[in-house]
């Protein structure tokens, strides 16, 4: 079973930037994808960003186009996610998922596999 671990969370200003990462501590294969949902306090989880491991096609949120990047090192086990130009509404707990390739990127119903989450605060 995998375990995902997350790291990068912090405080950070308006305009600035920060990079999420999560460790896969299994071995992945080209039947999964991952994702970041983040949720902020007193609303439901979000749809982020998401990316398949074999071909590297990625799924963004319309409120993060242009913001966020995600990507993967495959023989780290590892997958990214580059926020630029925050916003005090992407304050939120990021959290690193997993789920089949061939299932609904956007819906977070779609992810199997959480970590533990990381805190991301945006100040105005």
């Amino acid at each position: 079973q995998v375990q995902l671990v997350e790291s990068g969370g912090g405080f950070v200003q308006a305009g600035g930037s920060l990079r999420l990462s999560c460790v896969a501590s299994a071995r992945t294969n080209s039947r999964n994808a991952m994702g970041w949902i983040r949720q902020a306090p007193g609303k439901e989880r979000e749809f982020v960003a998401s990316i398949e491991w074999s071909i590297g096609t990625t799924y963004y949120a319309e409120s993060v186009k242009g913001r966020f990047t995600i990507s993967r090192d495959n023989a780290k086990n590892t997958v990214y996610l580059q926020m630029n130009s925050l916003k005090p509404e992407d304050t939120a707990v990021y959290y690193c998922a997993a789920r089949p390739v061939g299932i609904i990127p956007y819906s977070v119903n779609s992810y199997d596999r959480w970590g533990q989450g990381t805190q991301v605060t945006v100040s105005s």
